[in-house]
């Protein structure tokens, strides 16, 4: 019993998610989350698997926010 108790915490996932919609950038979804736009790069390092570059989101992208 008391493995599968671990085994549930540990597969809860606090992560948000985001779908970029149409005149978002980086900044201003960080400002919506955090209040902060200069916080950008928390964003952009939890999708680099998505994101190459802050600069270039397109619309529809679905972003983890950290």
């Amino acid at each position: 019993m008391a493995d599968e108790g671990k085994k549930g915490a540990g597969a809860w996932d606090a992560t948000q998610w985001h779908v970029v919609a149409k005149g978002e950038t980086l900044s201003k979804i960080s400002q919506k989350y955090y209040g902060d736009p200069n916080l950008y790069g928390k964003i952009f390092e939890a999708n680099k698997d998505v994101l190459k570059n802050p600069d270039l989101i397109k619309v529809g992208q679905k972003l983890r926010i950290p």
